[in-house]
């Protein structure tokens, strides 16, 4: 899989996830480095009430992409994207989850459901 060109610091984690999947033989971070590596238009999109319909309690789920803030959000979920909107932000941390980075989920590697 070659790393699109496209923004310089996405390229280097895609290139990043995807080495660290073969070298530590994690399949989850060569799954995501495929969703970050899709073009712009089709992009991953995820409402806060598509987390709230699919994601269990204290579960972690992966967005390679962003986390937009249409609808409401009950469960304490711990949510790894690139980016959250304000509104999606403030959702999920009311709830009790956590907003966390891409990057913050590739040092840890917990179990994790991909959405998108």
């Amino acid at each position: 899989m070659k790393a699109r060109e496209k923004n310089p610091v996405l390229k280097s984690m895609v290139e990043n996830l995807r080495d660290r999947s073969f070298r530590e033989k994690k399949p989850i971070l060569l799954a995501l480095a495929k969703g970050l590596n899709r073009p712009k238009r089709q992009g991953h999109e995820v409402n806060v009430d598509s987390i709230e319909k699919y994601a269990k309690a204290k579960e972690n789920v992966v967005v390679p992409g962003s986390v937009l803030g249409t609808g409401s959000i009950s469960k304490a979920v711990n949510v790894y994207a690139l980016r959250f909107s304000e509104s999606a932000r403030e959702k999920i941390e009311k709830s009790g989850g956590k907003c966390l980075s891409i990057e913050e989920f590739a040092e840890k590697t917990p179990k994790a459901r991909i959405m998108g």
